[in-house]
């Protein structure tokens, strides 16, 4: 049985590394378990590296626990795809139409080629776009 693919963004990642002051890490945990039971593909787009670097920096971790949570990233069952040029234009056309950044915008262009759903903790901006099932994490 193939098994279904869910595009998760940063929000959602960043609950699997920091959990304190965090909502919804049981939901998080639970994307997670199902992934490794190998129920479900978690992928998101290579630059959610970047933004969970950068969410780490923000909260000002000491050194050992920073370098612990970007450490434990990259063990997580996440396929991190790359860009292609197909994929730029197609995040581009979204942005410009539905004026979000190309950030968000890249999430949903990943959902709409390779995923079934998109989950999000903040699914503010992506769930005026109508080409992909947006998901709240609180509602996984």
């Amino acid at each position: 049985m193939k098994s279904q693919k869910i595009v998760v963004d940063t929000s959602v990642i960043v609950k699997w590394l920091v959990t304190d002051n965090e909502l919804y890490v049981n939901k998080a945990q639970q994307l997670l378990k199902d992934a490794i039971k190998g129920k479900i593909t978690l992928l998101a787009p290579s630059l959610a590296r970047y933004e969970l670097g950068n969410s780490i920096v923000k909260r000002k971790m000491e050194l050992p626990f920073a370098f612990d949570a970007l450490a434990t990233s990259y063990k997580a069952p996440v396929n991190f795809i790359n860009e292609t040029e197909d994929l730029a234009l197609l995040t581009y056309r979204i942005a410009h139409e539905y004026g979000i950044t190309y950030y968000d915008a890249s999430f949903i262009a990943l959902a709409r080629e390779e995923g079934d759903v998109l989950i999000t903790d903040n699914p503010k901006h992506q769930a005026k776009i109508k080409e992909v099932k947006v998901v709240a994490l609180k509602d996984y």
